[in-house]
């Protein structure tokens, strides 16, 4: 989980918890008949949270419902955006390596991200690769994005890759598969004159 996400998380959880707190706690001491102050909304167990008045003071005006409609649609784009935020796979912050002694070690996931990155940037016909590892610390799950050559021949790329740097990866830390989703795309240039 990013630290942004992180963050809007806590943010989020301890507003809600502060008004539910603030909201309940005032419903109590109204409704057990408690001094409560003048401005303060509820005064005794009959008290209903918008009275008639309230509830009608802004119907004739004519910003009242592009208001209320803002507000809430508003409200429903964040909720979708956190939601779409905790559903969206985390990178990989760590691999089990098999170290032969039954405890294992750790290898830091960013690590072997740069070490397969820049496995895939030297194989012929790549431009750029970045790489992405998901899943569990046991089975990682590699994601790599290639920008290619125009000269590039995506199939040679694609079993180098496979065969010399997923395989070294692979072999190197000891693990038993290393899946990957490769995604290829082409450098934009000029089309060539041809004479």
């Amino acid at each position: 989980m990013s630290p942004l996400l992180r963050t809007v998380n806590r943010v989020l959880l301890g507003l809600a918890g502060l008004v539910l707190i603030c909201a309940g706690g005032a419903v109590l001491a109204a409704g057990l008949g408690l001094a409560v102050p003048s401005w303060w909304p509820w005064h005794g167990k009959g008290a209903v949270l918008l009275g008639e008045a309230e509830r009608d003071r802004w119907r004739g005006e004519g910003w009242w419902w592009p208001a209320v409609i803002a507000v809430l649609a508003v409200v429903v784009v964040l909720a979708l955006w956190w939601l779409l935020a905790q559903l969206r796979r985390a990178r990989l912050a760590e691999v089990l390596v098999d170290s032969g002694d039954g405890e294992g070690a750790l290898l830091r996931g960013r690590a072997l991200e740069g070490v397969l990155a820049q496995g895939a940037g030297t194989l012929d016909g790549v431009a750029r690769a970045q790489v992405r590892l998901t899943g569990r610390r046991r089975s990682p799950h590699a994601r790599i994005r290639l920008l290619t050559e125009p000269h590039a021949a995506p199939d040679e790329a694609l079993g180098r890759l496979a065969d010399e740097v997923l395989a070294h990866a692979r072999d190197s830390a000891g693990l038993a598969e290393l899946p990957a989703e490769v995604r290829l795309r082409a450098v934009k240039h000029r089309a060539e004159r041809v004479s």
